[in-house]
């Protein structure tokens, strides 16, 4: 299935891509019209716990949620993925109640609301593609498309995402998903 490029798309790392910045990657795609395009990788954690990235937010604080290797662009740069059920200040929608911001009130606030339903993620860096760039990667077989999943994003095991994928997509890619990431090591 291919879906057409548009933000709220996973960009997935076809097999043969080689970028170390991508392979074996899956892209949250939150931006993408005639200015480019920019992404978030969604599976690549780091060891970096958030309260040691952000000290100057107190409710961050005990937190075990883990900063996440967005992309190689502007790797001092942190963005944040909301999974809530309204539109916080300085966010903006991606799909399925899914905002992206880096404005750290709008995740102190989205922490103290009541309820606990929402979710969050915070990356370092981001994925960006200049006007066209993109569109050139998907014709030489770069990438594959398929409709982003909150569940995905915010409580499927990271390293396990791009895995998974690649068995769903059938027997083609199967054999794929056990591949290490370094295909010398095969």
């Amino acid at each position: 299935m291919t879906v057409t490029l548009g933000k709220g798309i996973f960009l997935v790392a076809a097999p043969s891509l080689r970028d170390p910045n991508f392979r074996q990657t899956v892209v949250l795609l939150c931006e993408h019209g005639t200015q480019g395009a920019l992404g978030v990788v969604v599976n690549r954690p780091t060891a970096i716990h958030i309260a040691e990235a952000l000290p100057q937010i107190p409710v961050l604080e005990g937190q075990r949620h883990m900063l996440f290797a967005g992309g190689p662009v502007q790797p001092n740069h942190v963005l944040i993925l909301l999974r809530t059920g309204q539109e916080l200040d300085n966010t903006h929608h991606v799909f399925d109640g899914v905002y992206m911001g880096g404005d750290m009130a709008a995740l102190e606030k989205m922490l103290t609301l009541p309820g606990g339903s929402a979710a969050f993620r915070a990356y370092v860096g981001y994925a960006g593609w200049a006007p066209g760039q993109l569109e050139n990667e998907m014709k030489t077989g770069s990438w594959i498309t398929l409709p982003a999943d909150p569940a995905v994003v915010f409580d499927k095991e990271p390293l396990r995402i791009w895995a998974d994928i690649m068995k769903s997509l059938g027997s083609f890619y199967e054999a794929y998903a056990e591949m290490p990431a370094d295909p010398s090591l095969n």
